[in-house]
């Protein structure tokens, strides 16, 4: 595995960015997440793996960084024009509480095509060096656990077809988007998913997302 020049010093810009982040999130409650996630389980499913491949599986994600998307969601700062009006009704103490629950239930999914998972292996894995592309793992790690501190979200069991649309929309800059001015809005890390997205083919795309899709 590699990380080329120009990452190291986005990664070495996102761990300073931690380091300068207002105090830790609230902890939450997960007991009182499940009865507020109600709501959630007719997009994300009732333990918070979705039956729909369009919606993200939230079991198991970080904490951090579920109540990170959901206070960008809140303030309009990301380009979703279904959760943008539920996460406006949602307290700092709600948010916590949900981040809490989804953290603790365990992803269940589909299983990776097996017709093109191979490259999306070798890239998760590896990287391209000729196209100065990081490996997924040096960020989201070996089996898709993320890192809660720096902010990178769990990728294990993520539905093929959501994946495919961020990485999409992180190449076409609108992943995090001010819902009322339509402009590019601030994420810890979204300069740099974006930067690597733009180096991506269509096929790569296809092939990571459904290699994400089978990583247990």
């Amino acid at each position: 595995m590699f990380i080329a020049k120009p990452f190291a010093a986005a990664l070495a810009t996102a761990a300073l960015a931690v380091l300068m982040a207002p105090a830790a999130l609230a902890k939450g409650n997960a007991e009182a997440g499940a009865t507020k996630a109600a709501v959630c389980a007719a997009c994300h499913g009732v333990n918070g793996s979705s039956v729909n491949p369009e919606w993200p599986n939230l079991a198991g994600q970080s904490p951090v960084y579920i109540q990170e998307q959901l206070r960008l969601f809140r303030a309009g700062h990301r380009n979703n024009m279904v959760m943008y009006p539920l996460a406006m009704a949602l307290t700092d103490e709600d948010i916590a509480d949900l981040a809490a629950y989804f953290s603790t239930q365990t992803p269940t999914g589909l299983e990776a095509d097996p017709t093109n998972y191979k490259l999306g292996e070798a890239l998760y894995r590896g990287g391209d060096r000729t196209r100065n592309l990081p490996s997924c793992a040096s960020c989201h790690g070996p089996v898709g656990l993320g890192n809660a501190t720096a902010g990178y979200p769990a990728l294990r069991a993520q539905h093929a077809t959501y994946t495919l649309k961020q990485l999409t929309d992180y190449t076409n800059d609108q992943r995090y988007v001010d819902i009322a001015t339509g402009t590019p809005t601030k994420s810890r890390n979204g300069h740099m998913m974006s930067t690597i997205a733009k180096r991506l083919t269509e096929e790569d795309k296809k092939a990571l997302a459904s290699y994400i899709q089978g990583l247990r």
